[in-house]
């Protein structure tokens, strides 16, 4: 992404009042995209592309998306395993490729860096990893579970960190396979998150604990 000029806008209609960003090419003009009454800038910024250098990753991550239905998340953890230095991405199931186009929407270019391989059974893409030397981590709530803030191995070939289905979860045959199962702690009353943010509250953890 090139750098990017944009602006703080604020609406002069008093019953309004939207204060918004507007970026350079934006699709709306200077009127308030909510009254479309008159706008007045108030900060005029650049948004530098570059950002600092990339640090490899200290403990290989790889990801294993089991039957995640949704495009959207599945273009959202592509964007969290770039940031995360997540090495590979292995889509298994009903999970869409990077070829969808809300796949592409949503990962904003990081499919472009990170490899992925697609695979109809997510049990043969687990055999081939553990064959690999990778330890198999499931996140999932199951009575095996231990709190992820309590999971500290560094295993010497690393980590596949394995997702599931929204609904579903991850297939009990893959969690049987799993060497640890981890789960996120939660408070609240509805104990779950969107797949994409536990992946990356957990892909996070996995790389840097």
């Amino acid at each position: 992404m090139a750098d990017m000029r944009y602006q703080i806008r604020e609406c002069l209609n008093d019953s309004c009042g939207l204060r918004y960003p507007l970026p350079e090419n934006a699709p709306f003009g200077e009127r308030c995209p909510l009254c479309l009454g008159e706008t007045c800038s108030c900060f005029e910024g650049l948004l530098v592309a570059e950002g600092s250098p990339a640090q490899p990753p200290a403990l290989r991550l790889e990801a294993v998306l089991d039957n995640i239905r949704s495009a959207w998340n599945v273009g959202a953890i592509f964007r969290s395993a770039d940031g995360l230095g997540v090495s590979k991405i292995h889509l298994c199931g009903i999970t869409p490729s990077p070829e969808n186009a809300a796949v592409r929407k949503t990962a904003l270019g990081a499919e472009n860096f990170i490899p992925w391989q697609a695979s109809r059974n997510a049990l043969k893409s687990a055999q081939m990893l553990q064959a690999q030397g990778l330890r198999l981590v499931a996140l999932e709530q199951s009575p095996r579970a231990v709190a992820l803030t309590a999971f500290t191995l560094r295993p010497a070939g690393g980590i596949a960190l394995i997702v599931g289905n929204e609904v579903t979860g991850v297939d009990p045959a893959l969690l049987e396979m799993c060497d640890d199962v981890v789960e996120i702690p939660m408070r609240g009353q509805k104990r779950s998150l969107n797949v994409e943010v536990a992946f990356a509250i957990a892909a996070h953890w996995l790389a840097n604990s």
